[in-house]
């Protein structure tokens, strides 16, 4: 199956975190990224995996999680500069990670 992504922005780094905890226990799927915005206030996890699991995932962050998201999405097949924009954001974080 091709790649295909989940976002799931929600507020609150705490509630990310669990909400990425559920979706990597549900469902093969790996984080691809995570954006920061707002000091924190405001964070996008980026989930890779095949469009089952990705969905079963972001359901399963729907159904559990501590509170509601303020957005999501399931791309499937993602165009390349979707993909693109994903590898961008992991660079980001990679880099910080080195530091």
């Amino acid at each position: 199956m091709g790649r295909s992504y989940g976002f799931y922005e929600i507020t609150g780094v705490v509630a990310a975190l669990d909400a990425l905890d559920i979706m990597c226990k549900t469902a093969n799927v790996e984080l691809s990224s995570w954006e920061r915005r707002l000091g924190g206030r405001l964070v996008t996890i980026m989930i890779e995996g095949d469009i089952s699991a990705v969905n079963e995932a972001i359901e399963a962050a729907l159904a559990n999680g501590i509170k509601k998201p303020a957005s999501y999405s399931v791309i499937a097949n993602p165009h390349e500069e979707i993909v693109r924009l994903v590898q961008i954001s992991r660079s980001r974080w990679d880099k910080s990670m080195k530091k």
